[in-house]
Formats: structure tokens, C-alpha cells, sequence
């Protein structure tokens, strides 16, 4: 079976707002306020947790790696506490998702947010069962842009891994797709959309509505 397979965070879902809180909460526990901004910090917000901490811990001259660790699971308690409060699935995401289906096939995630959270995350918005296969960053020992994971949510997902696309939204899922030798699809709508296109990625995506057609063009 040909297999699509999702990022999640930038990719189906705009993310930023919870996860940014969460930063926040670490920051405002540490005495320094609110460092990040939900309305320009997005794209820092969608390269993961411990990211989010060291940018903001660099803006405010503080930062050191013993500190990140420390804070880093207090950031994701904080966020597990209130996952869906700000985030939102792209428009189309899951019509586009259905239309895969309904063509033959296989859909799944992989992520690198932690694999409970984006369990957690994914019931909470009510479309968890929309998706075969479930690969997160703890899942295997290894993570994007490892191919291993890629490969894992395909395979979960019934499918044969040299016949996947890998649609996301960063450098990682660009490079975890090479390295597994696949296409993948960068979308173009989040917060790192107009960086997308020097990636060179197969494809660009602009909106869901289009995706079913150019899976086909992709992999048949």
C-alpha cells in the first residue's frame, strides 16, 4: 500500500499558540516574564520545546543547557495541562485526509512531539482515529530526520516505506524524507511557509485542497 504520511506541529495543525504558552510558563517560574510572543514567535514555537527555551533564555542573555533540561519537563507538563486550548487544524486538513483515504491510501503521523502528547493532542481535537499510524519522538530510540521513524509510520500504517510521501513544514521533514529516499511535500501556509520553497522540497502545498492530486503526481 502507498502511504501518505503528517508532521503534525505546522504541518496539520497550528500549534504555536499552546506551545508558547507553555515556554511562558517556564520563563514566568524562572522571574522572567513572558519572553516569547504568540504573534511573532511561531515559527521558534514549531521547532520543539526545548528549542523554545533556549531562543528565549539567548533573547534575555540567561541561557545555559543545564537550565533547558532542568525546565524542559516542566514545559511539557505545562503543556499537556492545557494542549488544545489555542491550537487549531489547518482549513482542509482533514477533508484532504479523508480524500487519501477514500483514493487507497494509508495516512499517518509522524512526529517529533512526544508520542503521548500527540496522542493527547490529536483525541482532543477529535481526529486521532482519522489515522492509521502514530510515530512520535519516543517512540523509537532515534527521531526525524532519522528515516527510521518514516519508515515505522508507514510500515504501521500497512504500508511498504519506499512507497510514502512525508508532507510537512521544516528542514527536518525535507531532510528525514531524503534520507529515507521518498518525496516529501512542504506546505507553504505556516509560520516558516515562505522559506519552504529553498528546500527544494518535490512539492509545495498551498492549501490541503490540493494535496490529494499532487500525491498522485508523487507516487501514484
Amino acid at each position: 500500500m502507498r502511504t501518505v504520511i503528517f508532521d503534525l506541529d505546522g504541518t496539520l495543525a497550528d500549534t504555536s499558540g499552546d506551545l508558547i504558552a507553555a515556554a511562558n510558563a517556564c520563563f514566568q517560574a524562572m522571574g522572567l516574564g513572558d519572553v516569547l510572543d504568540p504573534a511573532t514567535d511561531q515559527g521558534i514555537a514549531l521547532r520543539g520545546g526545548k528549542m523554545m527555551l533556549t531562543r528565549g533564555l539567548q533573547r534575555v542573555d540567561r541561557f545555559d543547557a543545564a537550565t533547558v533540561e532542568r525546565y524542559y519537563p516542566v514545559l511539557l507538563e505545562a503543556y499537556a495541562g492545557a494542549i488544545d486550548a489555542h491550537t487549531v487544524l489547518y482549513p482542509g486538513a482533514m477533508a484532504a485526509v479523508e480524500a487519501l483515504k477514500s483514493e487507497g491510501y494509508g495516512v499517518g503521523i509522524c512526529t517529533n512531539k512526544p508520542e503521548a502528547l500527540a496522542d493527547l493532542l490529536l483525541t482532543r481535537l477529535g481526529v486521532r482515529d482519522a489515522f492509521a499510524s502514530m510515530v512520535g519522538a519516543d517512540t523509537l530510540p532515534v527521531r526525524k530526520p532519522d528515516p527510521a521513524p518514516l519508515r515505522e509510520a508507514a510500515r504501521r500504517a500497512g504500508g511498504d516505506p519506499a512507497q510514502c510521501v512525508l508532507i510537512g513544514d521544516s528542514d527536518t521533514d525535507r531532510n528525514t524524507a531524503r534520507n529515507a529516499g521518498v518525496p516529501s511535500v512542504l506546505v507553504t501556509f505556516g509560520p516558516s511557509g515562505a522559506d519552504m520553497a529553498a528546500l527544494e522540497p518535490e512539492a509545495l502545498l498551498h492549501r490541503f485542497d490540493d494535496l490529494p492530486a499532487v500525491v498522485r503526481a508523487l507516487i501514484g
